[in-house]
């Protein structure tokens, strides 16, 4: 009988732990999603939509650009899934290596802005949770994490590219 309300008492734990963990998001990390949310809005009305337009159009006639900085950029004011309709502001032969980028950054670029991807960041909470448990902060991790997905995603993007034209036949 002990065994049995042991197994039952580390059930019940399993979900005080897990209540405790939502907790400490609904204080502290989605108050902080919303704020970033807001201002990266705030700050593309004041601009200007056609001057991000302009910019956006000039950023992508450079292939590292293209799949390094854009992708960043469409993750970090949109977000996923919107960050794809950037996407409009590319050539359609680009269109697939754009998509290839953006999607594979979703993950790394959680760490540090937690707003590009939330459906991620309680996969990167988990991981940084235990590495916080060692190393007494996740800030490295989220940062090397960061470095290492714009570097794969720069290379995933023009891989990506190469393969999609030499499939479609598009002379470069």
């Amino acid at each position: 009988m002990n065994a049995i309300a042991s197994v039952a008492q580390g059930f019940i734990g399993l979900f005080t732990a897990g209540g405790t963990t939502f907790t400490g998001w609904v204080t502290g990390i989605i108050p902080q999603v919303v704020c970033l949310l807001t201002f990266m809005n705030s700050i593309i009305k004041l601009v200007g939509e056609e001057k991000v337009e302009r910019f956006a159009r000039k950023l992508t006639s450079i292939a590292i650009l293209r799949y390094t900085l854009f992708p960043l950029i469409a993750d970090m004011f949109l977000g996923n899934p919107m960050a794809y309709s950037f996407g409009r502001f590319l050539d359609e032969k680009y269109k697939p290596s754009f998509y290839d980028s953006a999607v594979s950054f979703c993950h790394p670029i959680t760490g540090l802005f937690p707003h590009a991807n939330a459906g991620e960041l309680f996969v990167f909470m988990g991981i940084a949770e235990g590495v916080k448990k060692v190393a007494g902060s996740y800030s490295d991790l989220a940062v090397r994490y960061f470095i290492v997905g714009l570097i794969v995603i720069g290379i995933r993007g023009i891989v990506t590219e190469k393969i999609y034209f030499r499939l479609a036949g598009i002379k470069k």
